[in-house]
């Protein structure tokens, strides 16, 4: 066979190479020698100095390698062999001096006093191994990853590794033994220079080594024997052989260490993945290349004439197919070697490939399909959500935080979560995959907040299990991921939902939570007890304030239903918008007024900054508050489209336009946004408002500011001595008292008259959760009620669980305990519930139950219990019809609006105190009919309740007679419309208002709460209880704030418009006459009916328009200020009534009116009142036997009467105004 004219063959020929010469003119540069005495030739070139005989010297590059290898491994024995002589010879010789010591004692003591000489040669030992230390030491630093340069360099390595692979496979396509020349083989010099590395890299790691000659027997070290010696030897005989340079391939193995060293792979599943396949892969091309040097070699006794021309890649392929067993037959071994190779081989790779492929696909396929890392888009937000992560929580945060109504909501949200969705979250996920993003992870872990870029998120919000049966575990558990996400990125604004108020304290533990930097933290035990306490004090307002911060669409109704009108108001949310410069210097009711009027908006408050202090929120403020440049106002709108007419407004373009969606961006504008004011405000959010400011809730609601208050405002009287608030002026105080004062027996609580009061109905034990009954209480002991406004307090349930709750309680006044079950109608009767303002329904037994439709059990049965129960007594005359008061300064006899001084009162039979009117007066002919009042006091279904419950879909079953669908949503069912139902579900909404307004929570909170704030908080972290505190100006001008309050339209200053009147102009005579904002409406359910109704239902209307007609026996809600005088002339009154028993307290320091004095002025009054009142009483064809505000018709609450006999004198609905002839005197609180 003739050869090739470069001089190379085919490689792997399998007959001998026997060719004649050729004529040197055809082929000039080539020629062929032909062995006479062998049968196997290799091909060379004249160029190349080779052997003449072209005998193949595949031994001389093998020997070498094995020389290397076994005399290396000699010399580590030998040396071995030789330290173990030396040692047991030095052993023999100290034992044999040690013998010899004792056996010569005294010689031994002549040779310790004689001088040693030779020190230097004790010390060369000494120095002789620190030397070889410190040189192993450096090696092993060199060759470790622990440094940075033992890192590049073991990098290195693997990658001049990898490209003496690659060498292999460029010359496996050559014969597998042919001449080349060093200087002019470009591949052969690239290789020389890597293995000249490696026998350095392989010294280094020899000196490091610990024990040699199992570092000798390594697989590393073996592949240097077999794959560097091979190379010094081809230089020398300019020829190359293929031969064992295959074993390359091991260093495969090391892939994932590799990667370890670069932090490339942190997990295990990742790190055994690779392990894994780096392992089949290196054996898998090690065996490939055996194959591919046997076939094309041949067997050695068979003079390599049975050899097969097979390219490496074809070995890939046939050692694939016989691991895994299919073995087409295509390609397959003929020598002896490779068929002896493949013999043992089908055993390990079969076993190997049954094992490592299996597990392989395993841990892909397991791999984390939401595993990935978050890619941030620039120009938009994103926020990450976590915590309890369920179908539900997520689709009622979508629907709220994706609401249509929002201005364009350009924000990504990231859930983090590490359980994988089911089915239908991930349906829901990919409904609005433009939008939403899910990933699986912990935010405990610092590499999962890294893949969803927690610290380039605009938020982080963590929702909480609202059903979990232990809320402190709950609680504690989002604690901990608040600290995690605050640790990895302090900077974060955090927005968690927590179940119990004293769980709060814990986060200001945390060095990072700032809540000035908008971390908030929403406690759903405070705002649902807040929420509750607020319908107790305006029934219906707990429906209208969830349904203001829930974004809801509007849905229109044809049908002249209550629906109709409850949508219209739902469809109202809550929205900040910075005012127009058009209102710099107008007083508040005058810019309110115009935004209601003008631009169809409905202003409540105002973000003020005084000169004193940082900016605060301030509700309702009044005509002494003048609107500031840039100043933030709280709108309640439909959208928030509508909010910006507000900041659009300009009086010199828009003051004609009556048309409000024509107010639009002017030119007058535009040229302030050109030339901006230097007094504007930082826009931080549109919709969104500033953050909230330090001092923004103490003291928001009220007129504190010494700017503020007017200069002849006077304050009343007050005693440095006496302590009736709490510390910090918010609320009403008394000293802690003993439970056992306070609890009533079934018997005592018959014996006491009750009336006007608040029955708590609890469902508790000893095992149970802490409902927090002191956030229910703090609303309704706030501090802008007089004392005697204060309705008392009684609880119904076990004595167990209050026992607990007592904690919390004793600080506050007029709070009674009746130990029983509110299932028993026994104690229900004990406390007169047909004559309380408001029965509350609670349970902390609800989230122990696994099934959701039975959580809701007891407060189902206890609300069905009072409403089957009758009452044929008439002591329900004194609570006819629900809820209202006249308003300050108006006497309801005097149609004519004459001003009085203070409310009408109403005398209590409960605590011989005065409360403010809250019944309704029935005009002859407009409510009589509607109402029956003989029901009223004879059934248990007219009692005003308000029911907590766990499952929404529970509220079907607490209205037996109405027609709504199990199905409908919790806004659309009627006991919630009618403010009888509450469910701590609505309160997921305020995540998403907290997060587009950071001073929405904030307004809602002291709304709802009556005045908690950020001091009180810390306060309460401290002691967990209130600290009194005495009277002073700072803490008694803490009372001035507004509160919400019901106003009555059937009689009164506003009776002309209660009779088909408007809306409008009933909010704008309320507004410029008593400084009272309207904000809504507590309508009869049947009352659009013409036909009479015994039904005494009502709904809420949430911000009616203008043109909206009244009818008589609405109720309105409104924002009403503070009044002192109501304060000054019930305190003579309640100090008199109190004057048999308050002898115990401290009396001496009292101040009050001689009796000669007050029993003068009183029958004065009285005699007036009475003319006054004379007309008014003949007309209403009665005869009534009104209440007073003397003692003796005012019975305190420790006196015990009999129930029937000496009340009933007492029971027909009259009313008499207060005198403004009583001179203001100290109110004295009454006995804790």
């Amino acid at each position: 066979m003739l050869a090739e004219a470069d001089g190379t063959v085919p490689h792997g020929s399998d007959s001998s190479m026997r060719t004649s010469n050729i004529n040197n003119n055809i082929n000039p540069d080539s020629s062929i020698l032909i062995s006479k005495m062998e049968d196997v030739v290799i091909p060379f070139s004249s160029e190349v100095p080779c052997d003449n005989n072209g005998q193949r010297m595949w031994w001389a590059f093998l020997a070498s390698s094995m020389v290397t290898f076994f005399g290396g491994l000699f010399i580590i024995l030998l040396w071995r062999t030789l330290k173990y002589l030396w040692t047991v010879c030095c052993h023999c010789n100290i034992k044999n001096k040690e013998a010899q010591k004792v056996n010569n004692p005294a010689n031994n003591q002549a040779a310790d006093r004689t001088p040693k000489g030779p020190d230097e040669k004790e010390e060369a030992p000494a120095s002789e191994v620190g030397w070889m230390t410190s040189v192993k030491d450096w090696a092993g630093v060199m060759i470790s990853a622990q440094t940075l340069t033992g890192r590049v360099l073991v990098v290195l390595v693997f990658a001049l590794s990898i490209g003496a692979l690659g060498i292999y496979f460029i010359d496996s396509s050559d014969p597998i033994e042919s001449c080349q020349n060093f200087y002019k083989d470009f591949t052969l010099q690239i290789d020389m220079a890597f293995n000249v590395f490696f026998l350095l890299y392989f010294g280094l790691r020899f000196i490091a080594a610990n024990d040699k000659l199992w570092f000798w027997l390594e697989v590393n070290s073996v592949v240097d024997f077999f794959t560097v010696p091979p190379v010094f030897v081809s230089v020398y005989l300019n020829r190359s052989w293929l031969g064992l340079r295959f074993l390359r391939a091991l260093r495969l193995i090391q892939f994932s260490e590799i990667l370890q060293f670069l932090n490339i792979l942190k997990t295990s599943n990742s790190i055994k993945l690779v392990n894994l396949c780096s392992i089949f892969i290196s054996t898998w091309l090690t065996a490939a290349g055996f194959i591919h040097l046997v076939e094309n070699s041949g067997d050695p006794w068979e003079n390599f004439q049975n050899s097969q021309s097979l390219s490496y890649w074809e070995c890939v392929y046939l050692l694939m197919v016989t691991m895994s067993t299919v073995g087409y037959g295509d390609v397959y071994a003929k020598t002896t070697l490779g068929r002896l190779f493949m013999v043992f081989f089908i055993l390990g790779g079969l076993a190997m490939f049954a094992s490592y492929v299996p597990e392989i696909i395993e841990l892909i396929g397991n791999r984390k399909k939401y595993g990935g890392s978050y890619s941030a888009v620039n120009g938009r937000k994103h926020i990450v959500v976590c915590g309890h992560i369920t179908l539900e929580s997520v689709s009622n945060f979508l629907k709220d935080f994706l609401h249509k109504d929002r201005d364009d909501v350009n924000v990504e949200i990231v859930f983090l979560h590490n359980i994988s969705p089911n089915l239908e979250l991930e349906a829901l996920f990919k409904r609005h995959f433009t939008q939403v993003e899910f990933y699986q992870g912990s935010v405990l872990n610092p590499h999962d907040l890294a893949r969803v870029k927690i610290e380039s998120a605009d938020a982080c919000l963590i929702l909480a299990n609202k059903y979990c049966a232990d809320p402190d575990a709950e609680d504690a558990s989002n604690i901990m991921r608040v600290i995690s996400i605050k640790n990895y990125h302090p900077k974060i604004r955090i927005i968690t939902q927590m179940l119990q108020y004293h769980n709060k304290a814990h986060l200001l533990n945390i060095p990072s939570w700032n809540w000035k930097e908008g971390d908030d933290a929403i406690c759903l035990a405070e705002l649902k007890a807040g929420f509750i306490a607020q319908s107790c004090l305006a029934q219906g307002l707990s429906t209208m304030l969830a349904n203001l911060f829930s974004m809801r669409s509007f849905i229109e109704i044809e049908e002249d239903t209550w629906q109709k009108y409850y949508l219209e108001g739902v469809a109202n949310e809550m929205y900040t918008e910075y005012l127009s410069s058009a209102f710099v210097g107008l007083s508040f009711p005058t810019v309110c007024e115009l935004c209601y009027v003008k631009l169809k908006l409905l202003l409540i408050a105002i973000e003020y900054k005084s000169e004193q202090r940082e900016s605060s929120i301030l509700i309702n403020p009044g005509n002494h508050v003048k609107m500031q440049e840039g100043t933030l106002g709280f709108f309640i709108a439909s959208d928030a489209k509508e909010v910006k007419r507000a900041f659009f407004y300009c009086k010199a373009c828009h003051d004609d336009i009556t048309d409000p969606k024509r107010i639009k961006k002017c030119g007058c504008k535009r040229l302030e946004d050109e030339h901006p004011s230097t007094l504007s405000p930082k826009k931080k959010q549109r919709n969104g408002g500033m953050r909230n400011s330090p001092n923004c809730s103490p003291k928001m609601m009220s007129r504190h500011d010494p700017l503020l208050i007017p200069g002849n405002e006077q304050i009343e009287n007050m005693d440095m001595n006496v302590k009736r608030y709490d510390s910090t002026g918010m609320f009403h105080w008394c000293p802690s008292k003993d439970i056992e004062k306070v609890i009533l027996t079934r018997s005592e609580a018959s014996m006491t008259v009750l009336s006007g009061h608040v029955v708590v109905c609890i469902f508790g034990d000893v095992t149970s959760a802490l409902v927090g009954l002191r956030n229910l209480v703090m609303p309704l002991r706030a501090s802008n009620f007089h004392y005697h406004e204060l309705k008392p307090i009684v609880f119904v349930g076990s004595l167990d669980y209050l026992r607990r709750e007592w904690e919390t309680l004793h600080n506050f006044p007029k709070v009674s305990i009746l130990p029983g079950t509110p299932l028993s109608r026994a104690d229900l009767r004990a406390v007169n519930i047909n004559l309380c303002d408001m029965c509350v329904i609670l349970s902390a037994n609800q989230n122990n139950i696994e099934d959701a439709s039975l959580q809701d059990k007891e407060c189902i049965l206890a609300s069905l219990n009072i409403k089957s129960m009758q009452f044929d007594d008439s002591i329900g005359v004194l609570q006819a019809n629900s809820q209202g008061f006249t308003p300050p300064g108006m006497d309801r006899s005097s149609p004519d609006s004459s001003p009085v001084h203070g409310f009408v009162r109403q005398a209590s039979v409960t605590t011989g105190s005065n409360i403010p009117i809250i019944t309704e007066l029935a005009k002859p002919g407009k409510l009589l009919p509607l109402v029956s009042l003989s029901q009223e006091k004879k059934s248990g279904t007219n009692i005003q309740m308000i029911t907590e419950l766990v499952n929404d879909s529970n509220v079907q079953f607490l209205d037996q007679d109405d027609d709504d669908d199990p199905d409908t949503e919790l806004y659309l069912t009627q006991p919630f419309a009618c403010g009888t139902a509450f469910a701590v579900s609505v309160l997921d909404s305020l995540m998403s208002a907290t997060y587009f307004n950071d001073n929405i929570l904030t307004l809602i909170r002291t709304l709802v709460t009556g005045g908690a704030t950020p001091e009180l908080e810390a306060l309460l972290a401290e002691e967990n209880a209130l600290r009194g505190g005495y009277s002073t100006p700072q803490t008694l001008a803490n009372r001035d704030r507004c509160r919400v309050a019901q106003l009555a339209l059937y009689d009164g200053p506003f009776a002309d418009l209660g009779d088909g009147g408007c809306y409008g102009d009933l909010f704008c005579k309320a507004l410029k006459t008593y400084n009272m904002l309207c904000f809504g409406i507590y309508r009869l359910r049947d009352a659009h009916l013409s036909a009479p109704s015994q039904c005494t239902k009502r709904y809420v209307i949430t911000n009616p328009p203008y043109e909206f007609e009244l009818v008589p026996t609405d109720l309105i809600f409104c924002l009403m200020q503070f009044d002192h005088n109501a304060g000054q002339s019930r305190t003579s009154l309640s100090h008199s009534s109190h004057s048999s028993h308050s002898s115990s307290k401290k009396s001496s320091s009292v101040h009050s009116i001689p009796p000669s004095n007050r029993q003068n002025r009183s029958s004065k009054t009285r005699e007036a009142r009475d003319k006054q009142n004379a007309t008014r009483m003949n007309r209403m064809g009665q005869e009534k036997k009104w209440f007073t505000d003397e003692p003796e018709n005012a019975y305190p609450r420790n006196i015990q009467i009999k129930p029937m006999s000496t009340h009933m004198a007492n029971q027909v609905n009259q009313y008499k105004s207060t005198s403004s002839l009583i001179p203001p005197i100290r109110e004295v609180e009454d006995e804790c």
